[in-house]
């Protein structure tokens, strides 16, 4: 994939003429292409000799391709040491919230995932070519992304001159500068759309020896599909991962790939996380609404399809008995599955089916297995994700395999008796049959969430382990590229936040479900959220996460993630002489929790909060009360000073620079 539809020397640029331009970036342009976007390059490419006509050296990109959003920047400009990422509004009399932020979100890409990029300053720049300029002086952030410039038609040449000022920047050589690569991670959200929309996940994902190849795992489960096809066997696999590893995305691309080219296989996803297949489903009918200019109500038909609710799927093969359409089927976050227990006693309360015997798991095996040649089932099974009662982890699967489908191929994950995974022990028993294949591709290792810190969930880990020792020292390596900070001011981490996220970098407030004394705090988690609206509507909209007033909790934020989250902590998970202890509250008093399994549920509830934000987090522990016997202030003290022990400052986290980058590239 080219990266840009028109690429040439400064100098060649000016030269060449106007049509000679256009017809490049025509030929290049995949879609059907409308006299408007003609005019707008052609607009543009006026306006750019006008204003570089002065400038003897540099490369000019029209069409830039940023892969981990789908788009492109209408051009980009290497001159000097200097990176300047152009966005034009051909027409347009304003500078619009959106259009700001759209160019300020293309120059913070470039910064965290293009290498050529990394140690270049970058000045994003959004010309609006019927208004009025605002003049501005160039501002860097501390990683040398300056504030957005809004320009009318002119301006941009005293930009660029002025964007060196200052600035000890080496000169970028174009040859290695677009050779160098494109590492993206994707938020899930922007996968997905990606996927959706036909885009291969090479393209979206990062590709460095450092990460896990997500390619290799979707390459293993096709050729475990097309083995079970060809042979006409029932096959399972289980794809492990640690936190933010990609296992969504993977499975994600399984789907959407054999969906693509295999249509007689309906290949679907399915996650029992309902805020999940909520927000995947807005956005992504939203996006298909917008790129297709068709009714919402529309893509919204089209999206059911792909993503299902596992509950649903479960629900039309109890009424209907005969085999699914579906060939593929793969279920995210498989050992979230009910056991027996909570399986029937739902059946029971909710659908009205005395004498329900089955595990989920077991149940929806039994589904797959109504087919009379092939299928194959893929789980995808987190690490310490078990949040809820009734969850049975992988332990379900693998029983229901060996006593009523042992006629199923069984593939494993290397990994997948590790204790992360599983801690039963007849489940660790079934996965030593030389019956179990394992492959080592189908464990992901390297969390891909926090692009800027592969330790932290390493660094989480320690924490909620109480070793503040091991956690002090991975806190080392991980604050060096993600700030995390500690406070007893709630109003100091909403400033934080606020202040630190640019362009439409999403922060917002996280809680466990069960921090019902954060209440006098101002943060009342039991006035629930509306997931796809926290997620995805802008800054403007109060339920938004911008707006920080209202609160997710594990079971909102699950699965999906934010570039930066305040951390909430309240008194039921409290640090005391005894290390951690669980409490629940209940009624008027907090009550110790001594159930192994609800404690387990607890502090893997403050490992999902822990690791959602992909760039920087703040931990707000309050101060307490001791006027309130709900909240005095020891409860909250031990926590504060054990989290202080593991290294954490009580200094706002600050912008770090990206690694390859001297202080003498700084402003002076």
């Amino acid at each position: 994939m080219s990266i840009a539809y028109y690429m040439a020397p400064l100098p060649s640029f000016l030269r060449e003429p106007e049509d000679s331009i256009l017809g490049k970036l025509s030929r290049n342009h995949r879609h059907d292409l409308e006299q408007e976007q003609k005019r707008a390059w052609i607009a543009q490419i006026r306006l750019l000799k006008s204003e570089l006509g002065g400038l003897s050296a540099g490369s000019i990109y029209f069409e830039f391709s940023i892969p981990r959003m789908g788009k492109r920047a209408d051009c980009v400009l290497l001159i000097g040491g200097t990176i300047t990422v152009v966005e034009f509004k051909v027409g347009s009399q304003s500078f619009d919230r959106h259009a700001i932020d759209q160019v300020h979100d293309y120059a913070l890409d470039l910064k965290n995932f293009h290498r050529g990029s990394h140690a270049a300053p970058i000045v994003p720049v959004l010309i609006a070519t019927a208004a009025v300029s605002q003049p501005a002086p160039v501002t860097f952030a501390a990683d040398l992304v300056a504030a957005p410039i809004c320009l009318g038609p002119t301006g941009l040449a005293q930009v660029i001159s002025t964007g060196h000022d200052g600035l000890a920047a080496l000169a970028i050589d174009p040859a290695a500068w677009e050779a160098s690569g494109y590492q993206p991670t994707p938020t899930i959200i922007e996968a997905a759309q990606a996927l959706y929309q036909n885009h291969n996940v090479l393209e979206i994902s990062r590709s460095d020896a450092g990460a896990k190849n997500l390619q290799a795992t979707s390459g293993r489960i096709a050729d475990i599909i097309e083995q079970s096809k060809a042979a006409g066997r029932k096959s399972i696999c289980f794809i492990t991962g640690v936190p933010g590893a990609g296992k969504t995305l993977a499975g994600l691309n399984i789907a959407t790939l054999r969906a693509m080219e295999h249509t007689d296989e309906h290949a679907v996803f399915l996650s029992g996380n309902g805020p999940l297949v909520d927000v995947l489903r807005e956005a992504l009918a939203r996006d298909q609404a917008e790129r297709e200019c068709i009714k919402k109500s529309d893509a919204q038909r089209k999206v059911r399809s792909f993503v299902q609710n596992i509950h649903h799927f479960r629900d039309e093969y109890l009424r209907d008995t005969s085999a699914p359409a579906e060939k593929v089927v793969v279920f995210d976050e498989a050992q979230r599955a009910w056991t027996q227990e909570q399986a029937s006693n739902f059946m029971q309360r909710k659908r009205g089916q005395d004498g329900f015997d089955q595990s989920e798991p077991e149940f929806l095996v039994s589904v797959m297995d109504r087919h009379a040649d092939w299928c194959t089932v893929v789980c995808l099974i987190g690490g310490g994700q078990e949040i809820n009662t009734g969850e049975a982890g992988i332990a379900e699967w693998l029983k229901a395999l060996q006593t009523r489908f042992p006629h199923w191929d069984l593939h494993a994950s290397a990994l997948l008796e590790d204790p992360h995974y599983t801690v039963d022990q007849d489940a660790k028993r079934r996965l030593q049959s030389p019956s179990v294949h394992k492959h080592p591709d189908l464990h992901l290792s390297v969390s891909m969430r926090s692009f800027r810190a592969e330790v932290l969930s390493g660094f989480v880990g320690a924490v909620l382990a109480g070793d503040a020792t091991a956690a002090s020292t991975l806190l080392g390596r991980v604050k060096q590229r993600y700030p995390i900070w500690l406070t007893r001011d709630l109003s100091q981490a909403k400033a934080w936040l606020r202040s630190i996220a640019r362009g439409s970098e999403r922060f917002g407030l996280v809680a466990s479900s069960g921090a019902h004394r954060l209440r006098p705090e101002g943060i009342h988690i039991k006035a629930a959220i509306d997931p796809p609206t926290w997620f995805l509507n802008d800054r403007e909209d109060v339920r938004s996460a911008f707006y920080l007033e209202e609160v997710a909790t594990e079971f909102d934020v699950q699965g999906l993630e934010l570039d930066w989250a305040g951390v909430c902590w309240d008194a039921n998970l409290r640090y005391g002489r005894r290390g951690w202890e669980c409490h629940a509250f209940r009624g008027t008093v907090w009550q110790s929790v001594n159930a192994s399994e609800r404690q387990l549920y607890l502090v893997n509830a403050y490992r999902v909060l822990l690791t959602r934000a992909r760039q920087g987090l703040v931990i707000f522990v309050p101060h307490g009360d001791d006027n309130d016997p709900t909240r005095p202030r020891r409860y909250y003290d031990g926590t504060f000073d054990f989290l202080r022990s593991c290294g954490l400052s009580t200094q706002p986290g600050s912008l770090a620079v990206m690694d390859g980058q001297s202080s003498s590239r700084a402003a002076k």
